[in-house]
């Protein structure tokens, strides 16, 4: 008999990074759960594409600022598609703000966005999974700073300890890891020049593109014996000290 295969959830899954990460899993034969918000015509084109590779694949609606929703994903992700193995919280939120405008509701948005939710769907999954692999997807300015996206910035260390939390936690059964993107797209609403104008900070002075992300995590599927890694895919910016973008300095 066969093997049964492994399926994937993928928060955010509908485009950008997601979409990508989505695609390479598929071309591993790897079946995905396609999670997104809004973007319901470019999850069902993904769904389509994926399925003209020969590969099972699953669209799951839901608003992470819903409690309820985000809670009940991971089991309604087994329901449709069977036993997950592989859990991606790659879905996030990027609000500009700056240090002298933040205000506790954007901090909290940004927290229950990029890390409650990531957490909970953890901690749903490994109810759930007797082994597995999770994966959440920071920033590498999680070793810097970034003065222009406050919120999203603090949420995504809020969600780096909490990695190395569910190491330990959900061991020996679950593996966790996380990549650490770096300039990889510009924001929504950004042309690409925002990524040519920022290229000056990466050492090997250039932007990458979702196609590095979506490598790092096949590498991390296929490492079993790899828990508890960060791994920045930002051309060396994390270990880059440059003039802090945006900071005010009072004195």
């Amino acid at each position: 008999m066969a093997p049964s295969p492994r399926t994937a959830l993928i928060t955010g899954g509908s485009k950008r990074i997601g979409r990508e990460i989505a695609l390479s899993l598929a071309a591993k034969q790897i079946q995905t759960v396609i999670h997104y918000r809004e973007s319901s015509s470019e999850a069902e084109a993904l769904c389509a594409e994926i399925e003209t590779m020969g590969v099972r694949s699953w669209l799951l609606r839901a608003d992470f600022a819903i409690e309820s929703e985000t809670r009940s994903l991971v089991e309604n992700a087994w329901q449709a598609a069977g036993p997950i193995d592989i859990l991606v919280n790659n879905a996030a939120q990027f609000p500009s703000d700056r240090f002298e405008d933040l205000t506790f509701e954007n901090l909290a948005r940004n927290l229950q966005i990029n890390a409650w939710a990531p957490f909970c769907l953890a901690r749903e999954f490994a109810k759930h999974a007797s082994s597995g692999l999770i994966i959440n997807l920071i920033d590498s300015r999680v070793a810097s700073f970034d003065w222009t996206h406050v919120g999203y910035i603090l949420s995504k260390n809020v969600l780096a300890a909490m990695n190395r939390m569910m190491v330990v936690q959900f061991a020996p059964a679950i593996r966790v890891n996380a990549i650490a993107p770096g300039l990889i797209l510009p924001p929504p609403g950004f042309e690409h020049g925002y990524l040519d104008e920022k290229v000056r900070t990466v050492p090997l002075e250039r932007h990458g593109n979702p196609e590095d992300i979506a490598r790092a995590v096949i590498f991390l599927i296929e490492s079993p014996f790899i828990s508890g890694e960060t791994i920045y895919v930002d051309g060396g910016r994390h270990v880059v000290e440059y003039p802090p973008e945006g900071a005010r300095r009072h004195g």
